[in-house]
């Protein structure tokens, strides 16, 4: 309609590798416009046991994918006996945003996760996959790619993944308005799904 604006949301998410493992970080904050409109979501979205998915763009297309992903390899495992891998669930969303290229989900999405060892990927709104041993997404990303550029190295303790994470989130929470509130961290190994919460007030330099 004319004379209507669209709605603009922000976010910053990222991921990257350390050793056997695989890190993904998130802001917690949800925004319409110049509104926030919630200080508790959950951008990182588990997909299995041993994969999850981050979401920055809008929430409900984000879900959307999140739930037919999560659904697709429960299916593939309970018809094949096998675990989907983490490069099939990327290839599968990669058709799936690909097939609605015309009308695109406004999503981008890191998937992370492993199968025989460590995996990310990242995808954009038309289907392109790529991946990586670092990557970050959303509004506040190219302030966290200057920590991540600046720190990541191969050979990384999760210690030091889980530390870098959280900076970078919290130094694009300084810095982009769309991002705060604090930091979700997820970590996934062989046989190893974990959750963690940094609130706002904990992040140090």
């Amino acid at each position: 309609m004319q004379g209507v604006k669209p709605i603009t949301t922000g976010t910053t998410t990222l991921g990257l590798i350390a050793g056997d493992h695989v890190v993904l970080a998130a802001d917690k904050r949800a925004t319409a416009g110049l509104m926030i409109a919630s200080r508790r979501v959950k951008k990182i979205v588990k997909i299995t046991d041993y994969a999850a998915i981050t979401m920055a763009g809008l929430v409900a297309d984000a879900q959307m994918l999140a739930d037919i992903l999560g659904t697709e390899a429960r299916v593939y495992e309970l018809e094949t006996g096998t675990r989907m891998s983490i490069k099939g669930m990327a290839t599968l969303l990669s058709n799936i945003l690909f097939s609605y290229k015309a009308f695109p989900f406004l999503v981008q999405v890191i998937i992370g996760g492993y199968d025989v060892k460590p995996r990310l990927y990242a995808l954009d709104p038309f289907g392109s996959v790529t991946e990586e041993t670092y990557v970050a997404t959303g509004s506040g990303s190219p302030i966290a790619y200057g920590v991540l550029e600046e720190h990541y190295r191969e050979n990384l303790s999760l210690e030091e993944a889980i530390k870098i994470a959280t900076s970078a989130i919290r130094s694009s929470m300084l810095r982009d308005v769309a991002s705060g509130d604090g930091v979700d961290i997820v970590v996934i190994s062989r046989g190893v799904y974990e959750e963690k919460f940094i609130p706002f007030s904990s992040l140090t330099v």
